[in-house]
């Protein structure tokens, strides 16, 4: 049975074809290309299904833990943000870098946080609903080298920080691919950022809290895999 965290219109099972078809936002009536859609017909753009993250600012702003995944869970519980969605391809970085910038031991290695939020946002906003399964790399892995990209300065020039960022995306994908499909958004945002913290203790020496976590969102996902996951409530 299907439930409302698949079409946000609906609520009817999503569809991911193969080939991109021009479809119109049945929000915004921009026309584009797109391979997602519901089995009811329904597109929503990218743009129209992020409306209202831009509030993430704020509460990254006010936030004081040093714990990602506590941050992450605050703003999957905003009303802007859905069981599955290219949402999530700016939250994990945003978590990521809040929790960094409370965790520094010095002002020093503070970043500007507002602007690097903004980064975070730009960023991950370009990274396509779908990627994992179109493109071979999940977004929430990527927003892991997006995060990591920001705190260091990175570009394209760039070169041990070049190294780090590289390294850490592709080591958030290994454990999301090592977990298996289909897709869960919340079960790769919290493989993505557990990795990261590692990470980020092992080559930048800044320690992020790192409580245990628990799904409590498989009841609404239809393609919940159960005992396979690493999060899955006993």
């Amino acid at each position: 049975m299907s439930n409302n965290e698949e079409c946000i219109i609906c609520g009817a099972p999503l569809e991911y074809l193969e080939n991109d078809t021009m479809m119109e936002c049945v929000l915004c009536h921009k026309q584009e290309l797109s391979k997602t859609r519901c089995s009811a017909g329904h597109y929503v753009c990218s743009e129209c299904h992020m409306a209202g993250m831009d509030s993430i600012i704020a509460l990254c702003l006010a936030e004081t833990s040093k714990d990602p995944i506590a941050i992450l869970e605050k703003m999957m519980s905003q009303p802007f943000c859905h069981m599955h969605g290219p949402e999530h391809h700016v939250l994990v970085g945003a978590a990521l870098l809040t929790a960094y910038n409370n965790a520094v031991p010095a002002d020093s290695m503070k970043v500007d946080l507002p602007a690097a939020l903004t980064e975070v946002m730009s960023r991950g906003r370009q990274v396509p609903g779908g990627a994992c399964g179109y493109m071979g790399a999940c977004g929430a892995a990527i927003s892991t080298g997006i995060f990591m990209s920001v705190i260091t300065h990175n570009t394209p020039l760039s070169t041990d920080t070049w190294r780090l960022c590289n390294l850490l995306t592709s080591r958030a994908l290994e454990q999301v691919a090592l977990n298996g499909g289909p897709r869960c958004y919340k079960r790769d945002s919290y493989l993505s950022i557990l990795t990261a913290a590692r990470f980020v203790k092992e080559n930048l020496g800044v320690e992020m809290e790192r409580a245990s976590v628990t799904c409590t969102r498989s009841q609404i996902n239809n393609q919940c895999i159960g005992q396979k996951c690493p999060f899955c409530p006993q």
